[in-house]
């Protein structure tokens, strides 16, 4: 049986229960990105954008990192492989 994480596992769902998350995810798989460059496709606010950048980052799916006067974010895939483990258990196709 999968060892279920609990709090971790809740926020990892809960981060990516949003499109714009989800979306934000997939940029970021192909290397780290400033934040105005994540916020380009989406019309929203820098603000509303860093929201969805704290739950990510809440839930363990991506970092942030100071380099020289931008923040850059970079993906964290392991929260994820504990959420695709724990799906694993309910033998999905």
């Amino acid at each position: 049986m999968v060892k279920y994480h609990g709090i971790r596992l809740n926020k990892v769902f809960s981060a990516i229960s949003d499109p714009t998350r989800r979306a934000i995810l997939r940029r970021l798989q192909g290397g780290s990105c400033t934040i105005s460059q994540l916020a380009e496709p989406f019309q929203m606010s820098l603000a509303a954008i860093s929201k969805h950048l704290r739950a990510l980052e809440d839930g363990g799916l991506i970092r942030r990192e100071k380099l020289g006067r931008s923040w850059h974010c970079h993906l964290q895939p392991a929260a994820l492989a504990e959420a695709k483990q724990w799906l694993g258990y309910f033998k999905l196709a």
